[in-house]
């Protein structure tokens, strides 16, 4: 018999959803109030595309985000916590609290270190290749593959 209590399943499964990487960011700013994909995307800028749409499916499936479909032309979408979010505002305030006190810069700095770049900002920097119109690469296209 072991002398360690075990971890509570719940509290785990807590910390694994809540600890993703970028989702506090983003239930952070929701906090504040409904956004809309590109609000979400300017606010947390180093977020790929691809790790947004991600997280926000992860939390709309966990009960912890609401996605609205608003049927105008353009189509508009909104994202927003539920009450289950909105639940998490003392959690992350306690967060909060902690890593003013507890992250130093060198702790900053160190995390930026081993942190890979995301992808979108490598790519940002490369020039573009072409501008030849469509109708100019005809059907050398698929041979370059």
């Amino acid at each position: 018999m072991s002398s360690a209590a075990e971890v509570c399943p719940r509290y785990h499964l807590a910390v694994e959803l809540i600890g993703r990487r970028w989702t506090g960011a983003i239930i952070q700013r929701l906090l504040s109030g409904r956004a809309r994909y590109n609000e979400l995307r300017t606010t947390i800028p180093d977020i790929s595309d691809r790790m947004l749409s991600e997280r926000l499916r992860e939390l709309e499936v966990a009960g912890i985000v609401v996605r609205t479909v608003i049927p105008e032309i353009p189509v508009r979408v909104e994202y927003e916590l539920t009450a289950k979010g909105r639940a998490l505002e003392d959690a992350l305030a306690a967060i909060a609290k902690w890593s003013t006190r507890w992250i130093t810069e060198a702790d900053l700095e160190r995390d930026q270190a081993t942190t890979p770049a995301p992808a979108k900002a490598a790519t940002a920097a490369q020039p573009r290749k072409t501008t030849r119109s469509r109708s100019s690469r005809g059907s050398t296209r698929g041979s370059r593959r």
